[in-house]
C-alpha cells in the first residue's frame, strides 16, 4: 500500500520535471501561473542538484541527473 502510493508520487514528481523541461525550451520566461508552480516545485530541487553537478556545454544537466534519480528510487522501493 506504502509502495504504491510511493511509487505514483515518484512517477508524478517525474512527469513533473519531463512538464518544466519541455516548457523551459519552448516558454522560458512564461508568466502563466501553472508555469509559476512548475518552476517553484522543481527548482529548488534542480538548484541542489545544480551545485553538485556542473552545466556541461552550456547545457543544464540537473532535470537529466533529477530524473535519473526518481528511476533509481523507484527500483529500490
Amino acid at each position: 500500500m506504502i509502495t504504491g502510493l510511493l511509487h505514483l508520487l515518484v512517477s508524478f514528481y517525474s512527469y513533473i520535471v519531463l512538464a518544466a523541461v519541455i516548457v523551459s525550451w519552448v516558454a522560458p520566461d512564461a508568466q502563466h501561473p501553472l508555469l509559476r508552480w512548475l518552476r517553484a516545485v522543481t527548482e529548488p530541487v534542480f538548484e541542489k542538484v545544480r551545485s553538485v553537478v556542473p552545466a556541461v556545454g552550456g547545457f543544464d544537466l540537473s532535470p537529466m541527473v533529477v530524473l535519473l534519480g526518481l528511476q533509481l528510487l523507484q527500483r529500490v522501493i
